[in-house]
């Protein structure tokens, strides 16, 4: 490892504890003191380092972010490469079973969060055929047909607004889905939302794994 590799490393492991200290000191939500919230990054700080994960990095962003090309984004992140920026959508099946309206059941929730590269084109064609494969069958394929959610139920889920999406601290206990294309990077370190629109939240793949405990798909089109 380089000299800057390791200083970086340094850096990230002292502003990780600096964001736990914060979220430590700061009022609960049973506080009689409510003016001051959390901020997004110390939350979410918290949540992966108390689950074990300890390589992640947060960046925040300009304001036009988006309007950017992948290969300035890649830049100001310090991706990999373009196929390192990644994206959370939510997911709703709009044919479940009427009796299937939450996610408790993992394997036929009436929603999912799919991570998946920018440079990709995501198939909801594959995740459908995932999914009656994972039900061996049992439930029949016109019950599966996965649609984009609608903003709002989206914010009603995770707590976060579009482009702002993470797997990580949502309000709703939403099985994700990770591209296998994701899983299959290399170096293994991807870039997705932070859980603000101009933040962003860097991860190594296998403690993201450890962590969302995904289904790992092929859910990308060629």
């Amino acid at each position: 490892m380089s000299e800057l590799a390791e200083l970086e490393r340094l850096q990230t492991q002292i502003l990780h504890r600096i964001a736990k200290l914060e979220l430590s000191i700061l009022p609960s939500n049973n506080s009689p003191n409510k003016d001051l919230p959390t901020t997004t990054e110390a939350r979410l700080s918290a949540l992966l380092f108390d689950a074990g994960v300890k390589d992640f990095s947060f960046k925040r962003v300009p304001s036009d972010y988006y309007d950017w090309s992948f290969e300035a984004r890649r830049d100001i992140l310090g991706a990999a490469s373009i196929h390192h920026l990644c994206k959370s959508i939510v997911l709703v099946n709009t044919q479940a079973a009427s009796n299937i309206t939450d996610c408790s059941d993992r394997q036929n929730s009436k929603y999912y969060v799919v991570v998946v590269q920018y440079t990709a084109r995501f198939s909801a064609e594959n995740v459908k055929n995932f999914l009656y494969t994972l039900n061996n069958g049992k439930i029949p394929k016109k019950r599966f047909n996965l649609r984009l959610a609608p903003e709002e139920i989206s914010h009603n889920l995770t707590g976060f607004e579009h482009n702002g999406v993470t797997c990580v601290g949502m309000k709703t206990d939403i099985p994700v889905i990770l591209d296998e294309a994701i899983a299959k990077l290399n170096p293994d370190f991807f870039w997705l939302g932070g859980g603000e629109i101009d933040l962003k939240l860097g991860i190594r793949t296998s403690e993201f794994i450890n962590f969302a405990k995904p289904f790992i798909v092929n859910c990308s089109g060629s």
